[in-house]
C-alpha cells in the first residue's frame, strides 16, 4: 500500500496523448503556490525569448522592478533587473509542463532566437519528453510533455514500482483519500 493517490484533476496539465490540447494562457491573478524569480541584465532580451520561444506572456510589469510572465495556471516567472547574468548555465534548472505537440514548435521557436539554446528534446524513464533550454539570462528551463501511458513500458513499471499507478487503475487503497 502506498501513500499517494491519483490527484489529477487539480492540475491544468491535460492527459497525455496524441489528442492532448494544451489549456487556454491563463490570465486570473491568484496566490501562487510556487513561481520562479530569475534576474537578468537585460530584461527587454529576456521577455522577448520567454514569449517567442517559451510561449510565455506578460501578465503585467511594474517598471524597474519586475516583468510577470506565465503561460498555464501555476507556470508563473518573474523577471527581475540584475546588473550581470551568471557566466555559466547553473545545475538547478526550472521545469514546466506542456503537451508533445508543442515540443517541435517550441525547439524551431526558440532556436531561430538563439541557435544555441537547446539540447534535445529527449525521453526519460518517467514517460517524459523534454527539452533543456538556456535562456539569454543564463537560467536552465526544462520543457517537459508527458508521453502517452503504456502500461506495458518499463517506464510504467517503474512508476509502479515506487507506488504510482496511472489514473483509473485499480489499486484497492485509494478510498482514504476520496
Amino acid at each position: 500500500m502506498s501513500d499517494y493517490y491519483n490527484a489529477f484533476e487539480m492540475s491544468p496539465v491535460p492527459t497525455p496523448g496524441p489528442e492532448a490540447v494544451p489549456p487556454e494562457p491563463f490570465h486570473g491573478i491568484y496566490g501562487m503556490p510556487a513561481f520562479v524569480t530569475i534576474p537578468t541584465s537585460d530584461l527587454a532580451a529576456s521577455v522577448d525569448f520567454w514569449i517567442r520561444g517559451l510561449g510565455f506572456f506578460e501578465l503585467f510589469r511594474i517598471p524597474e522592478a519586475v516583468v510577470h510572465l506565465r503561460r498555464w495556471a501555476f507556470q508563473d516567472v518573474l523577471l527581475v533587473p540584475a546588473a550581470s547574468d551568471p557566466e555559466q548555465t547553473p545545475a538547478m534548472s526550472f521545469s514546466f509542463a506542456g503537451v508533445l505537440s508543442q515540443v517541435d514548435s517550441l525547439v524551431e521557436d526558440c532556436r531561430a532566437l538563439r541557435p544555441d539554446s537547446v539540447d534535445g528534446p529527449r525521453d526519460t524513464p518517467w514517460n517524459t519528453r523534454d527539452v533543456v533550454v538556456t535562456t539569454p539570462e543564463n537560467a536552465r528551463i526544462i520543457f517537459t510533455a508527458a508521453k502517452p501511458f503504456d502500461p506495458a513500458s518499463q517506464e510504467a513499471r517503474d512508476l509502479e514500482a515506487v507506488g504510482i499507478t496511472p489514473p483509473g487503475a485499480e489499486r484497492g487503497d485509494n478510498e482514504k483519500h476520496v
